[in-house]
């Protein structure tokens, strides 16, 4: 963010609350969070995705309570870089950055000098009177500077003084909370309150009469100390939500002006495309875009609206680990299957989840359990009902399937039948030819004694998933790598936390543990990438070696493209490709089992195999 010359931050002036700020131009009211004039309801309140008290739409501060004064606004801001645009102004009035030089709105504008203490930064948020935008308001701190200003420092040590980076950041995360648990007294002083402990989010409420208002605190240096399987960004070292990733390159810039510039950046785009506010994690930013999607549909009446959760129903009979998991298999290949082949290449289907989640119909409502008969029935009915399905799946060794791909289901025995329950996606694909990915069973032979079927059924993700795959052309179209891999963090962690109970407690987040829509998406996903992998096989005679997920690794010759041409959603894409070295081809042939097959295709892509689900 650069100044012109000569340009100097405003101070806050303490001593004159009298002195009118000077702001940018207010936004235009947003389909879902009325702001501006816009006058709520006696007793309105937001749904507010971190499943604390609701949020007010009528920002608290006023005119009486301006005691800073702002800088002239700047009329051009220099872009981070030359191939993304700048920062649009639609995170301007949700959210301000502060760095230790001063304040901006996420555009651009300079607001006021250096925050150097917490009862400044009481009387900014005051001053400000951001709006909500599908999340609380947000103030960014970033900047190391800054949280010395503000006496936010800590010192766990660094990498060298442990053997486990858990430690670190268990540590640091201690460290950060009581620092900032005696840091903030003043603000909680002042009529403050905390929602959970303070860490690298520091969540503030803030009463007024019958209105709640809400602001998040974001410290940008310590966004690391936050690290956790079920409900943050995964266990790989760096990968921060909409602040980006150190190993992939996207994180902020160094110094504190154009990372707050590109920040900045990143909050508008999400504001612009997603109608949100970035949540203080990737899949509470796609909560946060469902949300509004069903404040919306409430509000008009039209629509899908799923008010209540829809965990497990009691099933009869223990079902092993996920209802659908995503498959991995390997096999070992055949010498003369690398006669012609001079490549090896992964094939991945594109946002294969999102995909999947915007096409299939999901259940919703109290579930009705069916035994005998009764789930036959239904299970025979024109059109599948969404629910879960207890059979028996035949052995596969008594199945005329192919030896070169893994069983249709990951719960499938080949030398024994199984039992198990399984969802509707999963009993149309049995129900399917072999050579569209099924075993061409009929109901009959599958054996089935009981179901739960639900009384409600549609397109529930429809919308959401449209805005998630319209942004993400946007991102893929300008090259916009940071923001394109945010995304696949929000659709991928929204659908992978629907089974967690514990991510959703509060009443207002509830619905949003769908454990069977996840289990539905991966089996689709699973049944389209094999009926992908018989038709390969159909049309090149080639076979895989490997699958994860939703990737499908082949040796291939040149002149053979797996991939496909279109540019759709869920299509096949080339995602990574080497060449079939001597030294590669010995170890893929020479290797005694799936191990050292799997460890070849490792070291020679030297990727994760996450996929790009």
């Amino acid at each position: 963010m650069a100044l012109k010359k000569g340009e100097q931050f405003a101070l806050f002036e303490l001593d004159t609350p009298e002195a009118a700020p000077a702001v940018t131009e207010p936004l235009q009211p947003s389909l879902f969070d009325p702001i501006g004039d816009e006058e709520p309801e006696q007793g309105q309140s937001d749904a507010e995705p971190d499943g604390e008290p609701s949020e007010s739409a009528t920002p608290d501060g006023n005119a009486e309570d301006a005691e800073l004064d702002a800088s002239e606004q700047l009329d051009d801001v220099v872009s981070v870089t030359t191939t993304l645009p700048p920062a649009g102004e639609s995170a301007d009035g949700h959210a301000v950055i502060v760095t230790a030089a001063g304040t901006y709105t996420p555009s651009g504008h300079v607001l006021t000098g250096p925050v150097d203490s917490v009862e400044k930064l009481d009387k900014l948020i005051r001053w400000a009177a951001l709006a909500p935008l599908g999340a609380p308001a947000q103030i960014w701190v970033v900047g190391i500077d800054a949280c010395e200003m503000l006496g936010w420092i800590i010192d766990p040590g660094n990498e060298d003084d442990v053997d486990d980076m858990e430690v670190l950041r268990t540590r640091a995360a201690e460290e950060l909370t009581g620092v900032l648990q005696a840091a903030l007294t003043p603000m909680l002083t002042a009529g403050w309150e905390l929602r959970g402990d303070p860490g690298h989010v520091v969540h503030l409420s803030r009463t007024t009469g019958k209105f709640t208002s809400m602001v998040d605190i974001v410290i940008e240096p310590y966004v690391w100390t936050y690290w956790n399987k079920d409900f943050g960004w995964g266990n790989r070292v760096g990968d921060m939500g909409i602040l980006g990733s150190p190993t992939a390159g996207t994180y902020l810039p160094d110094d504190d002006l154009p990372a707050a510039q590109e920040l900045g950046r990143r909050l508008a785009w999400c504001a612009q495309h997603l109608g949100v506010l970035p949540g203080p994690t990737p899949a509470r930013t796609g909560a946060a875009v469902l949300d509004k999607i069903k404040r919306e549909r409430t509000r008009s009446g039209k629509g899908i609206v799923v008010t209540a959760a829809g965990p497990v129903p009691p099933l009869d009979g223990e079902h092993r680990g996920d209802l659908e998991p995503a498959v991995g298999w390997t096999r070992v290949p055949d010498p003369e299957e690398f006669d012609d082949a001079t490549v090896l290449v992964s094939i991945d289907q594109r946002a294969a989840y999102l995909a999947s989640a915007g096409m299939l119909e999901f259940g919703y409502g109290k579930p009705r359990h069916l035994r005998a008969e009764d789930a036959m029935d239904a299970a025979e009915a024109v059109k599948t009902p969404f629910g879960l399905w207890r059979v028996t799946l035949p052995a596969g060794n008594m199945l005329a399937l192919p030896d070169k791909l893994p069983l249709p289901h990951p719960h499938m025995l080949a030398d024994q039948p199984v039992q198990t329950w399984i969802t509707s996606v999963s009993l149309d694909a049995f129900c399917a030819p072999v050579a569209d990915g099924g075993i061409g069973a009929e109901l009959d032979d599958l054996d089935i004694t009981e179901a739960w079927v639900y009384p409600e059924q549609g397109r529930a993700l429809d919308k959401w998933a449209k805005i998630l795959r319209e942004a993400r052309k946007v991102a893929v179209d300008t090259n916009d790598a940071a923001i394109k891999r945010f995304l696949g963090a929000c659709y991928k962690g929204y659908i992978g936390r629907m089974v967690n109970p514990d991510m959703w407690t509060a009443k207002q987040m509830q619905h949003h543990h769908q454990p069977l829509w996840r289990a539905a998406i991966i089996a689709h996903c699973r049944w389209r990438g094999r009926r992908v992998a018989m038709r390969i096989a159909r049309e090149t005679g080639r076979w895989p070696l490997r699958t994860v997920t939703d990737s499908w690794v082949y040796p291939l010759p040149d002149r053979i493209d797996v991939a496909d041409d279109s540019d759709a959603l869920g299509k096949m894409t080339l995602e990574k490709r080497a060449a079939l070295t001597d030294d590669l081809v010995a170890a893929l042939t020479e290797a005694r089992d799936t191990h050292e097959i799997n460890l070849a295709i490792k070291a020679v892509f030297a990727d994760d195999d996450e996929g790009n689900n």
